[in-house]
């Protein structure tokens, strides 16, 4: 399944989003391609999407939740990879 939270961190004078995936990281990256958002946008266990990209990303079937639950659905898949311990 994928989910993401409401875009609301501010960047680069967008808000963003955080898409992840709780089943694999090829899955993650196959529904951003679908989305449109380029591998760039890939962070160590997610996807940064702007606000603009975010009705889609709704419609293509990602679930909306709030920000902490995307950290608990990723580390409870084991696919939590924090910034500490990413090289």
């Amino acid at each position: 399944m994928l989910y993401l939270d409401r875009p609301t961190v501010p960047a680069r004078g967008r808000l963003w989003s955080h898409l992840i995936s709780d089943v694999s990281y090829a899955e993650l990256h196959a529904f951003a391609e679908a989305l449109g958002a380029p591998r760039r946008g890939f962070d160590r266990d997610h996807y940064d999407i702007p606000a603009e990209r975010f009705p889609m990303a709704v419609w293509l079937g990602a679930r909306v939740v709030p920000s902490r639950e995307l950290v608990r659905l990723l580390r409870a898949a084991g696919l939590r990879r924090p910034r500490h311990l990413h090289r």
